[in-house]
C-alpha cells in the first residue's frame, strides 16, 4: 500500500501529554465495560441454553442492538454539534445502560433479552458521539491516535475484569448466570459517578481548548463535516462482513470451550484488544489511519479463515485471542480518521460514523447468523473471511484513486 494511499501520517511531539479529560473518559470506559462484560459473554448461554433459542437469535441480538445504537447515534451526533449538550448526553447514555443491564437477569424469553439489550445499546448510542467529540476537541490533532488508543485500550481492559469476576462467581458456585447479570449494577453505579466528574472536567477544558489557536492541519474549507467516501463506506463494509462476537463465542463453544471457560476466554481476548489498542493508536499517528486499518483488515481475513477450519479446543482459544488484534488495529484509526475529516462538526462526524457502521453490523449479523444456522459455523466464517480478503485487496486501489482525486 503506497504512502499516498495511506495518507500523510502525523508525528506526535515526544513531550506532548494527553489531556486529563481523555484519561478520565478512559477510566469511565474501563468501569463501564467491567459491568457490561460481566454479562455479554454469558448471553449465548442464556439465549441458547437457558431460554432455548438458536444461533439466528444471537445474530438478531447483536444486529438489533447495533441497529438501535446506530439509529440513536445519528441523532445524538447532530445534537452533540452543540458543545453545551454533550455532557448531558454522555451522562444520560451511561445511566440508561447502567439501569437496564441488570434487568436482563429476569428475562423469561429470548425476545426479552433482545429487547433489553437494545435499550442498553440505546444508551450507548446517546453517549458515544458526544464523548468522542469531546475527546477530539480537547486533543491536539497529532495526538488523536494516542487519545483514542488510550480510550479503547482502557475500555478493553475493563472487559478483562468483568468476565474474570463472572468466571469466579460461576466456577465457585457463588452465583448462577442470572445472578451474575444482576450484580453488574455494582460497578455501574461507579460509572455514573465518574462520568459526571469527567463531563464537568471536560466542560472546563473544552472552553480552554476553544480559546486556543487550532492545531488541526486541515484547511478552513474542510471545517464543515463532509462524509468520508470512500473511507467511511469501506469501514462500514468491514462491519458488514465481520462476524458478530456472539457467533464467535458460539463457534468456540462448538469447538469444546465450556460456558464457564468462555468468560475466561473473553477476558483474555480483551487483554489482547487492550494491548493492541495502544499499538493501533501509536501506529495511527505514525503510519496513518488508512494504512493501520488496512493491516487490521488483512489480519481479520486470515484469522476468520482459520476459525472456519479449526477443529480443536486449543485452536479455538488461539484464534479467538488473535482476533483481538483486529479491534486494536481498527478502532483507533477509524476514530482518528473521522476526527480528522469532521472539522468543526465533530458530533455529526462521529454520529455518521457510528450510525453507518451500526446499520452495517445489523445487516451483517442477521445474514451471518442465518448462514451459521443454515449451513454451520465453518461456512459462515468462510464467507466472512472471503469478504474480508476482497475488501483488503480492493481498498488500496480505491484509497489511491481517492488520494489522487483530492490533489
Amino acid at each position: 500500500m503506497s504512502a499516498s494511499a495511506a495518507g500523510a501520517p502525523v508525528a506526535p511531539a515526544a513531550a506532548a501529554k494527553l489531556p486529563r479529560q481523555v484519561k478520565l473518559f478512559g477510566a469511565v470506559s474501563l468501569l463501564n465495560d467491567f459491568a457490561s462484560e460481566m454479562i455479554y459473554p454469558l448471553l449465548p448461554a442464556l439465549v441458547t441454553g437457558v431460554l432455548g433459542a438458536g444461533p439466528q437469535a444471537l445474530g438478531a441480538l447483536d444486529g438489533a442492538a447495533d441497529f438501535a445504537a446506530a439509529f440513536v447515534k445519528l441523532g445524538a451526533g447532530r445534537l452533540a454539534d452543540r458543545p453545551a449538550r454533550r455532557g448531558r448526553l454522555v451522562v444520560l447514555g451511561y445511566a440508561v445502560a447502567v439501569l437496564v443491564r441488570p434487568v436482563i437477569a429476569f428475562a423469561a424469553a429470548a425476545w426479552q433479552v433482545i429487547g433489553l439489550r437494545v435499550v442498553d445499546r440505546l444508551g450507548k448510542g446517546l453517549r458515544t458521539p458526544p464523548r468522542d467529540a469531546l475527546i477530539a476537541d480537547v486533543t491536539p490533532a497529532p495526538l488523536r491516535g494516542r487519545a483514542f488508543g488510550l480510550q479503547r485500550g482502557l475500555d478493553h481492559a475493563g472487559a478483562v475484569l468483568g468476565p474474570l469476576l463472572a468466571w469466579w462467581l460461576l466456577a465457585s458456585g457463588t452465583a448462577n448466570v442470572r445472578r451474575v447479570i444482576g450484580l453488574s449494577i455494582v460497578p455501574g453505579v461507579l460509572v455514573l459517578v465518574l462520568a459526571t466528574w469527567a463531563v464537568k472536567d471536560g466542560g472546563r477544558r473544552q472552553k480552554a481548548a476553544e480559546a486556543e489557536p487550532r492545531t488541526d492541519p486541515l484547511p478552513p474549507s474542510t471545517a464543515l463535516y463532509r462524509p468520508l467516501p470512500p473511507a467511511l463506506f469501506a469501514i462500514s463494509a468491514f462491519y458488514l462482513l465481520r462476524m458478530p462476537d456472539t457467533l464467535v463465542i458460539l463457534r468456540s463453544q462448538q469447538l469444546g470451550v465450556s460456558v464457564a471457560m468462555v468468560t475466561l476466554l473473553w477476558a483474555a481476548l480483551h487483554v489482547v484488544r487492550s494491548t493492541s489498542s495502544f499499538l493501533g493508536g501509536a501506529w495511527t499517528d505514525r503510519l496513518g489511519a488508512e494504512r493501520t486499518m488496512w493491516i487490521g483488515w488483512v489480519c481479520y481475513a486470515l484469522l476468520a479463515a482459520g476459525m472456519a477450519y479449526a477443529r480443536t479446543t486449543p485452536q479455538a482459544w488461539g484464534l479467538f485471542l488473535a482476533l483481538g488484534v483486529v479491534s486494536g488495529l481498527t478502532e483507533s484509526p477509524e476514530r482518528a480518521l473521522v476526527a480528522r475529516t469532521a472539522g468543526a462538526r465533530q458530533g455529526s462526524g462521529f454520529g455518521a460514523y457510528h450510525g453507518l457502521t451500526g446499520f452495517a453490523a445489523l445487516a451483517g449479523g442477521l445474514v451471518l447468523g442465518g448462514v451459521f444456522q443454515a449451513y454451520g459455523g465453518a461456512a459462515a466464517f468462510v464467507a466472512s473471511a472471503a469478504a474480508g480478503g476482497a475488501l483488503a485487496l480492493v481498498w488500496p486501489l480505491i484509497a489511491r484513486r481517492a488520494s489522487l482525486t483530492r490533489r
